[in-house]
């Protein structure tokens, strides 16, 4: 076996591991809604919240310039309305770190793409018949 065969076969079981690009993304968002999540707790030191909320700004901030890519393959329509809830994002972070809002809403918008990415529609698209 080659050294690149070996190589190949190597990394072919990490991804399969890892599993689809999706199922990254769902894992990635878990993780930084469930920091948020702990993050909002009452006796929850304010770093903490900064913290997490830092961990969704870089979240939304990779998303968004993979959205921006010219190669990215999702339709136009989607990737502007992700755009939007990423520039929404970093506006509500900073009135959080204000101590003007809550995350309640970050966690909410992290929730319905969650959701989207396992196919599941969110509370609108089911009030709307989808």
């Amino acid at each position: 076996m080659s050294l690149h065969a070996a190589s190949t076969t190597g990394y072919g079981a990490a991804t399969r591991a890892l599993g689809t690009e999706r199922d990254v993304e769902y894992g990635v968002f878990g993780q930084v809604t469930g920091q948020l999540t702990r993050a909002m707790r009452a006796d929850a030191p304010f770093a903490e919240l900064a913290q997490a909320l830092h961990a969704n700004s870089r979240l939304w901030t990779v998303l968004a310039t993979d959205l921006a890519h010219p190669e990215n393959t999702l339709p136009e329509s989607l990737r502007a309305r992700l755009i939007s809830l990423a520039v929404f994002a970093r506006r509500h972070t900073a009135r959080v770190l204000a101590g003007e809002d809550s995350a309640a809403v970050l966690v909410e918008i992290n929730t319905t793409v969650m959701r989207g990415l396992r196919g599941q529609p969110g509370p609108m698209a089911r009030e709307a018949g989808a």
